[in-house]
């Protein structure tokens, strides 16, 4: 092909219009050739520094015209405008072009186009368009191309053209167009310009294809992706970025245009690292940052530190530790110190520790405590293991709370407890562990008794204390009861002497007979049994005048008494004549523990706050009841601190009995369960059928239980008002006389109620009246009406106690 001409004159008419309209088209295009980032250009005639050397037939068809630029830069272009003459068919195709991966290309054009009615003596042959062709193939030096081979691309027409008016005036008439080939699949392709009879000036040709080009969204990096050979998305999986990994796979799509649509997962920092502007970088010393996370570096916890970047956690210091199951951003701790303040309660041959925390708890909450017991001589030189015959209540090691209770030593003995502290980093640690040692001696027994004096309902009995008490004797605890009758009905009695007279005894009965004395820590151990037997006594008859008066005058007593107690309760409907006493703040509603005890005679009631440990007063008046021997059925009340169900006791040897069983919640503390069960150690002292009775309580195990007999129709007032106007005046009196024969017995037994009400009188299911609620502390408040209120919740549940 011969060079293209360099023009310097202008040539024929037709011609000339063209290159100076060409001129001025050509300079303002040719200082715009930043294309967008999305594009990549396979071809662009604009750019070429010599001869574009595209193929053009016949000869006298298309021409490559080179212009100077205003810079002497020679700019290379096709035209041809062979008006003149009829049936034209000019070729005109470029070199192979690679199309380098991509399925669909673009091809733009610039282009000027003469208006064939400005040209004078033009035939109707004239045309005002051109076709655009392309040929696919693997081959990059083909010569020879038949028409009939090419692929149609579109006819070019255009918006504009030019007249020799605008090109006296200098106006440019660039038209541009853009079209496109989808679904290539060979090496290359050939583009051809088939001229009709035009008179065009081809400007520019580029041929490029679109991506979507590299990006980092999310610390995913999504390389150039060429788009796909349609208008369809195509997939992409991104690469974490250095020093992350993937938490949700990271995937986008590539769109037609070249642009990424719909971000889908993403990617995290590794451990150590932080996320700063689409990049992980290493965390600052002093900070750390323990997982893969979006998080940022923080800093170390206290008594922690890093001395070095891309830190997963923070080195403990000195003497502070971490443990295993700790998280790495909990604080580093240290074990605890010695437990401060022991205290022990020396009860016959038990004894309670109690001490308070440690000071310095190292910084955690998991504080436990181990206990290590020996016995020693005398002296206190020489001390052994105690061995397994010694039981610790809860248990000897791993202890939560701050108290345990030591079971089965030996009297007159002296044993020392080491009190360990521990936490969860003691372990880890090379320093003794804190510890405080109490050192206790059990009490002895009282020696057996020197002399007695008896009578018909008298005996008088004398011995002598200890040898070695725990500390100085407060009192004596003589305990009788008639011989084979221990379970069933026993008296307690207390003096300050070392001498007693028991008086009110049955004449003609053996008693047996045992003292314990009380110090400041505790009680000791009961001495032995001695059986004394009263005296005998005629019994009066009952026709004696004497003792027929007495029996009337008690009668007619006895009647004003209920017509009394009736007409409060028909007046006032509320509690009449018994108040309780004044209580201590602390002693609010007592809770109730096993065992019943009878009180004939002198006995008398016994605060189980004159105990120095309350747990003996529910020991000594309740009775422990296995848990797996209850059966519980339904709730029928709840409060606050717990819940009261009905339900059934098994009794060994026996039928099962409905009980009603109060149960104390989770989560209580040691004041609360004291409080729970001393309505216990107050019911299990008294025995009398208008009393309700306790039939026993469970402490061993959780929750604690206090259980009494089932009384089936509930609280006096609710069954009154249910069935208002059905009881007769004899049943109502009925009624009433179980109501005083209970508080008479009560009395008797130096025991003040304090809230007789209807409320708190139970009803069986033979209308039997008992009263009950003996834990009841009163609120004082300025407002007269103020309300009772227990532990358990607000009112009387019904069926309890």
């Amino acid at each position: 092909m011969a060079p293209a001409r360099v023009l310097w004159i202008y040539p024929s008419l037709p011609l000339l219009s063209s290159l100076l309209l060409l001129f001025h088209a050509l300079s303002p295009c040719r200082a715009l050739r930043n294309y967008p980032e999305n594009e990549v250009t396979l071809l662009d005639s604009m750019s070429a520094l010599a001869d574009l050397g595209w193929e053009a037939y016949p000869n006298e068809g298309w021409e490559e015209i080179s212009v100077m630029d205003e810079r002497n830069t020679p700019m290379r272009t096709y035209q041809v405008c062979n008006v003149m003459e009829a049936n034209q068919n000019n070729w005109l195709r470029t070199r192979h072009i690679s199309r380098e991966g991509a399925q669909r290309v673009h091809i733009e054009i610039k282009f000027t186009l003469r208006d064939c009615n400005s040209l004078p003596g033009v035939p109707g042959t004239c045309k005002e368009t051109f076709n655009m062709y392309y040929y696919e193939s693997n081959n990059a030096n083909l010569w020879f191309i038949k028409e009939s081979q090419y692929v149609k691309i579109d006819t070019i027409a255009a918006d504009e053209s030019f007249t020799q008016v605008d090109v006296g005036d200098r106006v440019m008439k660039l038209n541009t167009e853009v079209r496109d080939i989808s679904n290539l699949s060979k090496k290359g392709f050939y583009l051809a310009f088939q001229d009709l009879g035009a008179c065009i000036a081809l400007v520019s040709v580029r041929v490029f294809y679109k991506k979507c080009p590299l990006t980092v969204l999310n610390l995913a990096q999504f390389p150039d992706t060429i788009t796909g050979g349609d208008t369809a998305l195509v997939e992409v999986h991104g690469l974490c970025v250095n020093a992350s990994e993937e938490f949700e796979a990271p995937k986008m799509y590539c769109s037609a245009d070249g642009g990424w649509l719909v971000p889908i997962g993403r990617c995290v920092c590794k451990p150590g690292f932080e996320e700063n502007k689409d990049v992980c970088q290493p965390c600052r010393t002093g900070t750390y940052k323990a997982s893969a996370t979006d998080a940022y570096c923080t800093k170390c916890p206290p008594h922690s530190s890093s001395p070095q970047e891309q830190a997963v956690e923070c080195v403990c210091e000195k003497g502070f530790y971490r443990a295993e199951a700790d998280p790495r951003s909990m604080a580093c701790s240290r074990p605890p110190s010695a437990p401060e303040n022991p205290i022990s309660t020396v009860n016959e041959t038990c004894v309670t520790l109690e001490w308070s925390p440690p000071r310095d708890t190292g910084g955690r909450g998991d504080i436990s405590y181990s206990l290590h017991c020996r016995k020693c001589s005398g002296d206190g030189r020489k001390c052994t293991p105690c061995g397994s015959s010694v039981h610790f209540v809860p248990r000897q090691f791993g202890l939560s709370s701050a108290s345990v209770l030591v079971t089965d030593l030996q009297p007159d003995s002296n044993y020392s407890f080491t009190v360990e502290s521990q936490n969860g980093v003691s372990d880890f640690s090379p320093t003794p562990r804190g510890t405080v040692v109490i050192n206790v001696t059990t009490s002895q027994t009282v020696s057996v008794v020197l002399k007695e004096r008896r009578s018909k309902d008298s005996v008088t009995l004398a011995w002598q204390g200890p040898e070695r008490p725990n500390g100085a004797i407060v009192e004596y605890e003589v305990i009788y009861y008639e011989k084979n009758q221990r379970e069933q009905n026993y008296t307690v009695l207390k003096t300050r002497s070392n001498m007693m007279t028991v008086d009110g005894l049955k004449p003609g009965t053996t008693y047996v007979f045992r003292v314990r004395a009380r110090t400041d820590g505790g009680y000791g151990s009961y001495g032995g049994e001695i059986e004394l037997e009263t005296s005998h006594e005629d019994v009066f008859a009952i026709g004696d005048p004497n003792q027929s008066t007495i029996l009337a005058v008690s009668i007619a007593g006895g009647i004003v008494l209920l017509i009394f107690l009736v007409t409060c309760f028909v007046v006032s409907g509320r509690h009449c004549g018994y108040i309780k006493a004044k209580q201590d703040p602390d002693e609010e509603k007592m809770q109730f523990q096993h065992g019943r005890v009878k009180l004939p005679g002198s006995r008398i009631y016994i605060h189980p706050h004159t105990y120095e440990d309350p747990n003996q007063a529910v020991r000594d008046f309740a009775k422990e009841i296995d848990a797996s021997n209850i059966r519980i059925e339904r709730v029928i009340g709840a409060g606050e601190f717990g819940e009261v169900c009905s339900g059934r006791l098994r009794v060994q040897g026996k039928r099962e009995i409905y009980v009603a069983i109060k149960s104390l919640k989770a989560g209580y503390s040691d004041k609360q369960r004291r409080d729970f069960l001393s309505e216990a150690s107050i019911m299990g002292q008294f025995d009398h059928p208008n009393i309700i009775r306790l039939e026993g309580v469970v402490t061993r195990c959780k929750p604690v239980m206090i259980i009494t007999e089932f009384m089936e129709n509930g609280s006096l007032d609710t069954f009154l008002k249910k069935h208002d106007g059905q009881f007769t005046v004899i049943q109502l009196v009925g009624m009433l006389r179980g109501i005083a024969s209970g508080m008479k017995y009560l009395s008797d037994m130096s025991y003040v109620h304090r809230d007789l009400a209807a409320r708190n009188i139970l009803v069986n299911s033979n209308l039997v009246c008992k009263v009950s609620d003996f834990g009841l502390s009163r609120v004082l408040e300025d407002d007269p009406e103020a309300a009772y209120t227990t532990r358990m919740g607000a009112g009387t549940d019904s069926g309890s106690a």
